[in-house]
This record gives C-alpha cells, structure tokens and sequence, in this order.
C-alpha cells in the first residue's frame, strides 16, 4: 500500500515540529494559542492545536522554555511561553542537523546528475 501524503507528513512532524515550536519563539515569549495559530497556518508545521500543549508541557518538563502567567483582557490568565538559553542551544544543533540531513535527502531525491 502507498503510504498518503498525510501519512508522511505525520511522520515527518514527530522529529521537527518542538524544533518548530522553539524556532517560533525566538522573538519572545508567546501565548500558546499564538504559537498554535502561527504552526498550523499552512496546513503542513502541524494539523491541529492536540498535539500542541503536550508537546509544550515537554518542553517546559525538558528546561527548553519557560513558562509565565500574564492576566489578560479577554478572560482568565494566560500561559506564556519562552525559550530558554538551552532551548536556544538545542534549536543551533537542530538548525546544524537539519541542514545537512535536508541536503542529503534532497541530493538523494534529485538522483545522480
């Protein structure tokens, strides 16, 4: 059977959307709704809001963000998110590793020149 395009998709989530998280937070902290928000606007970084507040507990569990509560105009409190410094340093080696394995997959998929 042919795997479907979702299918593959999921699969290649599962290893980089944290990496996605942390790199969405490199501009300052964000509300979990916004970071959901940003991640899901193309349809492909991630389907749906489920999978996001797990993986942020992880996160936060792993000491790669930290965690506020600021008050907000439109209800309750609100759960903020940051990177932190080793959650920047896990995002280089990510970035480092990234590169070379999109390369070598790309270089694979285009086949011998």
């Amino acid at each position: 059977m042919v795997p479907s395009e979702d299918s593959i998709l999921t699969n290649l989530r599962r290893g980089a959307l944290e990496y996605c998280v942390l790199a969405s937070l490199r501009e300052g902290e964000a509300y979990g709704f916004d970071i959901a928000r940003r991640l899901v606007a193309d349809g492909v970084l991630m389907g749906g809001e489920g999978t996001l507040y797990p993986l942020l507990a992880r996160l936060r569990k792993a000491g790669l963000v930290s965690t506020s509560w600021q008050e907000s105009d439109a209800g309750p409190p609100r759960r903020y998110y940051a990177i932190t410094d080793d959650g920047a340093r896990a995002l280089d080696t990510f970035r480092r590793a990234w590169t070379s394995f999109r390369d070598a997959v790309d270089l694979t998929l285009e086949g011998p020149r």
